[in-house]
């Protein structure tokens, strides 16, 4: 038997239980797993420590080391999130629709759980805590395959939310972690239809690809992020700066992080020398076009593929456009439909922005890097969808839920 397949098999048991579990003892489960990251916080920063002191030998770039680290901050940050989650209103069991039909019947659309959830992930270690707390508040069970960049603290942080379960008297294994990171173990998570109702690839481009083109269980593709910031011609001088600084530098290894700055023909000239003053504190490096890299210090000419690429890094792509319906065009080519924002005083062109460009999320005046399920009142995240089929967006507890018609009678026949 297939390693899959027995973490399936469990699963499948474990997922039976859970539909009957009611909101007080889901709610109770929550807040002892909450707990129970901080009580196990040292093994976790230890084991932390093994991933972090791996990831540097081999060289991985600084930027994608910090999506990997965990510190007393950000596990507090996991536990909130979880203790927020189990603050949300019950996803299972609401009724989205409800009418009488002709023959007299009662028709209801009923929210229920997906089952089984298979996440298959990389580098960031809070995504095994904010995966399983989403799926088992909307009543699923979790397979989590994360990378082998974590596996130690991976590990550490399912060990503590099993504990959790197991205490208040909940089947361990309706969380389970893939603990063989070979690529065959994701292969087998791809085919595995007889276990799994719902697959989650959260990770590169290269990872996405992958499962969107192999998977037979059904994918909700979480996307990379290309996104872009636009300067427009009449804009706060203040808010563009803070901006792109904001945009780029806070966090540059996250998906919401924006790769290309795009600025109208009108102001390139006087702001782009004040944006790379700014970036300069950061390092970052500039990838201009032949227009903007004549008025840029240290920047080196762009390329065409520079315009495509998720640098995660402190590289950042410049462009200058003609006007606005130059640079939406430039985004929905480009861009990968993940978060997009502009910077612009005139009301019009951002009302054009918001409606033609395509992407999951549009910013006007304020940064891409609130693109999070927390930042949009979601709780914690399980990923941010960039299609349109089912769920767009911050996917919380909701957008991993289906559900079905009940159709109640008193003896009609068709």
């Amino acid at each position: 038997m297939a390693y899959i397949d027995e973490l399936g098999i469990k699963a499948l048991k474990a997922k039976e239980q859970l539909i009957q579990i009611d909101t007080e003892k889901k709610n109770a489960a929550l807040r002892l797993m909450a707990k129970n990251l901080l009580k196990h916080k040292e093994a976790i920063k230890k084991a932390n420590t093994d991933d972090v002191i791996n990831a540097k030998e081999k060289g991985t770039k600084e930027a994608l080391t910090d999506r990997l680290i965990l510190n007393d901050a950000r596990i507090e940050s996991m536990a909130k999130g979880l203790m927020e989650i189990s603050q949300f209103p019950e996803p299972i069991g609401n009724v989205l629709y409800e009418r009488v039909l002709p023959k007299g019947m009662k028709l209801k659309k009923v929210s229920v759980p997906m089952g089984v959830i298979g996440i298959i992930y990389e580098s960031r270690p809070n995504v095994t805590a904010d995966a399983a707390a989403l799926c088992f508040k909307a009543g699923s069970a979790v397979i989590l395959r994360g990378g082998s960049e974590a596996i130690n603290s991976n590990k550490a942080i399912v060990a503590a939310l099993k504990d959790a379960l197991e205490e208040i008297g909940i089947n361990k294994d309706s969380i389970q972690l893939v603990e063989d990171t070979g690529r065959d173990t994701a292969t087998q998570m791809m085919k595995a239809d007889n276990y799994i109702d719902l697959l989650i690839p959260r990770g590169g481009a290269g990872l996405i690809a992958s499962v969107i083109q192999n998977a037979t269980v059904p994918v909700i593709e979480t996307g990379t992020g290309n996104c872009h910031l636009y300067i427009d011609s009449i804009f706060n001088e203040k808010f563009a700066l803070d901006i792109t600084v904001n945009a780029k530098c806070s966090r540059p290894g996250v998906c919401n992080a924006i790769e290309t700055l795009l600025v109208h023909k009108d102001v390139y000239k006087d702001i782009l020398p004040k944006i790379e003053e700014e970036l300069s504190k950061y390092k970052v490096q500039l990838r201009a076009c032949e227009q903007s890299v004549k008025v840029l210090k240290n920047a080196i000419p762009a390329t065409e593929a520079d315009w495509s690429e998720e640098f995660l890094d402190y590289i950042l792509a410049v462009k200058v456009v003609n006007d606005i319906e130059e640079a939406i065009e430039h985004i929905n080519k480009y861009g990968t439909k993940h978060s997009e924002a502009i910077v612009s005083d005139i009301e019009e062109n951002r009302n054009k922005f918001t409606k033609n460009v395509d992407a999951a999320c549009v910013y006007t005046n304020t940064s891409t890097r609130f693109t999070d399920g927390g930042e949009f009142g979601l709780g914690a995240e399980m990923g941010i969808s960039t299609q349109k089929l089912h769920a767009r967006g911050p996917m919380g507890a909701n957008e991993i839920t289906t559900y079905k018609y009940i159709v109640e009678g008193d003896g009609q026949i068709r």
